[in-house]
């Protein structure tokens, strides 16, 4: 590899779009571990039915706002799954 290929070539037609991809995995990361949370929760049977159903709506909001975000700016949900090397990728694989 030479010294060029590892450069990080910074477009300004591309700026927006990484930072919105940027900033849309770390909101689905945040989605994901709240709705984990919120499943826990319906199993414990903790919440009363209105807030199961706050919090679901909550959540369905939240997702169609995602999708809509991803339209957007032309990004499939597999582009906001980061690699992390070795460590494995950064959201749960579906």
């Amino acid at each position: 590899m030479t010294p060029r290929q590892n450069r990080l070539e910074l477009a300004p037609d591309t700026v927006e779009r990484d930072l919105v991809k940027l900033v849309l995995t770390v909101v689905e990361l945040l989605r994901q571990l709240m709705e984990r949370q919120a499943l826990r929760r319906f199993d414990t049977g903790e919440l009363s039915e209105e807030q199961e159903e706050r919090i679901g709506l909550t959540l369905m909001l939240l997702e169609e706002r995602m999708t809509e975000l991803r339209q957007r700016y032309g990004l499939r949900p597999e582009d906001l799954n980061l690699d992390l090397g070795p460590l494995g990728t950064l959201l749960p694989r579906d």
